[in-house]
């Protein structure tokens, strides 16, 4: 084992591969009985690598969390802490299921969400074990979120993203499974009764699949590392290669160091998907409060017809070729407010999305739509007027400049301001 070890990582373009992800991470060694080497430790050198193996090192796992000097970490160590040496951290999946077939559906289904948001820099790596792991660099992130770096904002941030991502493709994952096999046979693949992966009279997918909330210091399998029971390479790979992959692929003799895994290729491309995870988890609906009351009060009468729309939003409506998944996001949560009902939100959806170029996909709105549909207890408002990722990148921020002048502060405010003085007038009148 330790030859075969041996022999893997004396090759320079893996050694190359492993420091290029280690860098300022923590780095642990895992030996062939499955512990854990001393911590912290790091990987700063080529010749690092071949050090460890001949101390009896297998696999290397390495932390999500970047840091200015992973030596300086201790345990106990508070948050703030952690906050103040910590420089960068990636987001991460990792879902664990007992088949491999079913790892395939859920890593793929993990992938089209992320793309479903606009996520294009993440990457894809088969773990040497059961399944695959997911990551997005942390150059894909904003640079701030509501004033704060987001060095800081882990482990919170992460376990908001997995949360929402779990919940948007849950409907998504149970259709495949359920493709797949029969739930009975579903159960069996990973060793339950059916009725432990029911819920509700129907199963539930994160009852065939586990997918962990991450805290501080948590470490992963750095690619090209060998797993350290099956000896197989942790091996990068493009998306499109999940379906036919099989693990014989990665056996160390078979294998060439060609993908690479958490390199940034782009910045900020999954600044949506923060966005969106965070307005997600957020327990208050608008800032405006005093103006959300109105808008309850009043969607109890009736419905808000179009006429009375901001400019934005009439202009969102007219179709988009950019920012189309940021403008549903926007259209369904201002319809909801404006006292429009599932049936009406979801054909006007539709018509809209018949003027986008290119229109999204069906499957895509329909899910939206369910999502927000099931939030009955709570109605989210559209992003504020003043959010950077959202009116002014979409360029339909400066339509409404002459009612920013007005303390309009979201595009809900208006209808309701527009309407209150419609019926002044007629009192008036009277």
């Amino acid at each position: 084992m330790l030859q075969k070890a041996y022999n893997w990582y004396s090759k320079e373009s893996v050694k190359k591969a492993i420091i290029e992800v280690a860098n300022n991470r923590e780095v642990v060694s895992v030996y062939k009985d499955v512990t854990f080497g001393k911590r912290p430790d790091m990987l700063q050198y080529p010749a690092d690598i071949l050090q460890a193996v001949s101390e009896g090192t297998i696999a290397f796992h390495g932390s999500i969390e970047q840091w200015s000097n992973p030596m300086k970490l201790e345990v106990g160590m508070a948050k703030e802490q952690l906050d103040n040496i910590r420089t960068g951290w990636s987001v991460f999946f990792d879902p664990d299921v007992k088949d491999f077939e079913i790892a395939k559906i859920v890593t793929k289904t993990v992938v089209e969400a992320l793309k479903d948001y606009g996520v294009r820099n993440y990457s894809l790596k088969f773990s040497g074990g059961k399944g695959f792991h997911i990551g997005i660099p942390f150059e894909a992130l904003p640079e701030t979120i509501n004033y704060q770096p987001m060095q800081k904002l882990y482990p919170d941030l992460q376990e908001k993203i997995t949360i929402f991502i779990k919940w948007y493709m849950k409907d998504m994952l149970k259709d495949e499974l359920i493709a797949l096999d029969s739930p009975e046979n579903l159960a069996g693949r990973i060793g339950k009764t059916l009725n432990e992966i029911i819920k509700d009279d129907e199963i539930d997918p994160f009852k065939i699949v586990n997918m962990d909330i991450f805290k501080s210091r948590h470490l992963f399998r750095l690619p090209y590392s060998l797993h350290e029971s099956s000896l197989l390479v942790s091996l990068p790979m493009k998306p499109e290669d999940i379906d036919k992959f099989e693990k014989e692929q990665a056996l160390p003799e078979k294998v060439k160091v060609e993908e690479k895994f958490l390199i940034p290729k782009a910045k900020g491309d999954a600044q949506f998907l923060v966005v969106e995870a965070l307005d997600w988890a957020s327990k208050h609906m608008i800032e405006e409060r005093g103006e959300l009351l109105k808008i309850r009060q009043f969607k109890r009468v009736k419905l808000i017809p179009e006429m009375y729309f901001p400019p934005c939003i009439k202009r969102i409506l007219e179709g988009m070729a950019d920012g189309k998944k940021r403008s549903l996001f926007i259209l369904i949560n201002f319809l909801r407010n404006m006292g429009w009902d599932a049936e009406n939100i979801e054909k006007r959806i539709f018509e809209w999305n018949e003027k986008n170029y290119p229109p999204l996909r069906a499957n895509y709105l329909r899910s939206q739509l369910r999502w927000h549909f099931r939030q009955a207890d709570r109605i989210l408002a559209p992003p504020n007027c003043e959010n950077e990722n959202f009116y002014k990148s979409m360029d339909v921020y400066d339509l409404c400049s002459e009612l920013h002048t007005q303390g309009i502060k979201n595009p809900i405010s208006y209808p309701i301001r527009k309407i209150a003085k419609v019926d002044k007038l007629k009192l008036k009148k009277k």
